[in-house]
């Protein structure tokens, strides 16, 4: 909770004013039921026409004023709890901006929407009662106790036992119930994850005939979740019941002591409806109490899982020393590099060493799951190094301010993500400033303008919400065209032609290779046909080097290399290719 407040401050005006109006309304609603007791003992009683038109005018002029009070300190809250819903939501969004893949691993997608959505809205709605009812309670039941006394002396005493008898019951009730608040906030976390799941991998699930599969396993978290909510409600639910009967009784034992006293000590009729009224607040105000308590422990319990999010320490941060000054422009090195993902049993990555110039290209090649992405996450810091070292430009990227790190990298993921919008929008994603006479020239690097110039609209073209309504060769052209929009020193390409065909991929690799002039390229890629040309080639096995050099040096030197390209290129090129060398 104080994580959150650390953050997001309330308008101490705008709270000394809602607190303001709220009394002003207790008072006015407090002052009626005693109008009333002189409007019935002095007015009815003495048939006094004008003090009772007088006291009637008083009570509408009261209720009038309670009403307009809580009207505005109504809306007023309403715009705290918005504003203050808004800046979480933004705090979150801010602290998740900051996060390296470790910590987005760490919390899943998942969970990280449930907490910047659902959390957030249970947090404004016990917010909302809070100003609305937990404000307005007390004030009511205090002033509600001291009129109460002062004119019904000791009727009042019923109250003595009434509200602490309500207050233990309610108490036993909320905290049984709270005991399942944060399980069912993980139950949800779970839904979330299996939906998101779901529809994302809705052609995988039709193709491979797996929707009853995927429908059991959701219905079984389902279930559980809704146990868990079942119980939750049962306990909070039993709440209005017992504190119904409560307030019955309570009304029924102040009826009888006061019908005694009017009948036996001479007590005055209006005063007694007057106690009555009173009391009748008090325990409605005791029950408003209530209602906002039970939502507490719903609403700390988001508070408390928001927190972790806002109180997560970065792992990857800006250093505090200022920046040392490049002393070899767009190089990219590693020193023995070993990397390990949090968590994991072993290193994917072992003693890496290289070092990639200007102008060349580093291709990375080898068995599926050897560690080669993870290599290139490490160059902009998506992860950082467990040992070893990653220089760009001569410098430690650890010394590096992210922003300046990162500006200098153009980076073509392995999963190519697009954003809705259109496909300029997504162009400027790579330069902001970029004009349309960039955007043809980076879609015809990236041999992107057959199918850009054939939509309408054109570079206004809609893209879809993660590029859905583009093939798979298209988005990986888009993702391209997008890093050659930044005009980066340093091009990092993660299997970045897979979805390519043969042709267009050696039409693309020539584009880059006229175009990128002394920028430096690192490649990873599945095809030896894609890197045949790169100046270095890395082997990588296992997570370790096992062979580096040209294409014909490593078909001489490295038997894995060899196997990958006997495979692609046939046996027989391969010969030919070693006999020519």
């Amino acid at each position: 909770m104080t994580a959150i407040f650390k953050r997001v401050k309330l308008s101490v005006k705008q709270m000394v004013a809602v607190v303001l109006f709220l009394l002003i309304s207790s008072v006015a609603q407090m002052l009626i039921p005693s109008l009333l007791s002189q409007m019935i003992d002095k007015g009815v009683t003495g048939s006094n026409e004008k003090l009772i038109i007088v006291i009637a005018i008083v009570m509408i002029a009261l209720s009038i004023l309670a009403c307009v009070m809580n009207v505005v300190s109504t809306n007023i809250s309403a715009s705290v709890t918005t504003k203050f819903s808004a800046d979480i939501r933004r705090e979150i969004f801010y602290k998740v901006q900051g996060f390296s893949a470790a910590e987005i691993d760490k919390f899943g997608t998942a969970s990280l929407i449930t907490r910047s959505t659902s959390d957030v809205t249970t947090i404004q709605t016990f917010m909302s009662m809070l100003l609305k009812m937990g404000l307005l309670a007390p004030m009511m039941a205090v002033v509600g106790l001291i009129l109460s006394v002062t004119t019904a002396g000791k009727i009042s005493l019923v109250l003595a036992i009434a509200i602490p008898v309500m207050v233990l019951v309610s108490v036993i009730l909320i905290v049984g119930a709270s005991r399942y608040s944060v399980r069912l906030r993980s139950k949800i976390d779970q839904i979330n994850k299996l939906f998101l799941e779901a529809l994302e991998g809705v052609r995988v699930i039709r193709a491979f005939n797996k929707q009853q599969h995927e429908i059991d396993r959701f219905g079984a978290t389902n279930e559980e979740t809704a146990e868990i909510s079942r119980k939750a409600n049962k306990k909070s639910g039993e709440l209005g019941p017992v504190v119904s009967m409560m307030f019955g009784l309570t009304s029924v034992a102040v009826m009888a002591v006061g019908t005694g006293f009017v009948l036996f000590r001479g007590l005055e009729v209006g005063v007694l409806v007057s106690a009555t009224s009173y009391i009748n607040l008090i325990l409605l105000s005791i029950i408003m109490m209530a209602y906002v308590v039970s939502l507490f422990p719903d609403a700390y319990a988001c508070m408390k899982r928001i927190g972790e999010v806002l109180e997560t320490e970065v792992s990857i941060q800006d250093p505090e020393k200022e920046e040392p000054k490049p002393t070899c422009k767009g190089t990219v090195e590693f020193r023995n590099v070993t990397f390990a993902y949090p968590n994991a049993d072993a290193p994917v990555v072992k003693g890496i060493s290289f070092k990639s110039g200007p102008g060349e290209t580093t291709a990375i090649i080898g068995r599926t799951g050897c560690g080669k992405s993870s290599i290139v996450k490490l160059i902009p810091r998506l992860y950082d190094t467990l040992f070893g070292d990653v220089l760009v430009d001569g410098i430690n990227v650890k010394e590096y301010k992210l922003d300046h790190l990162r500006n200098l990298i153009g980076y073509v993921p392995q999963k190519n993500v697009l954003f809705s919008g259109d496909i300029a929008s997504n162009l400027n994603f790579g330069d902001e400033n970029g004009t349309e006479k960039e955007w043809a020239e980076a879609v015809r690097i990236a041999c992107a303008a057959e199918f850009v110039n054939k939509k309408d609209g054109v570079y206004h073209a809609e893209i879809a919400q993660g590029g859905t309504n583009l093939s798979g060769g298209q988005r990986q052209r888009m993702a391209i065209a997008r890093a050659v929009m930044k005009k980066a020193e340093i091009f990092i390409f993660d299997d970045s032609f897979s979805a390519l065909d043969m042709k267009t991929d050696r039409e693309l690799r020539q584009n880059l290779k006229e175009s990128m002039g002394d920028a430096t390229m690192i490649v990873i890629a599945q095809r030896v046909n894609t890197i045949m040309d790169a100046t270095r080639i890395l082997v990588i096995d296992n997570g370790e080097v096992v062979g580096m050099g040209t294409h014909k040096e490593l078909l001489k030197s490295c038997q894995l290399y060899r196997e990958i390209a006997e495979i692609q290129l046939g046996e027989e090129e391969v010969r030919n290719e070693l006999e020519c060398a």
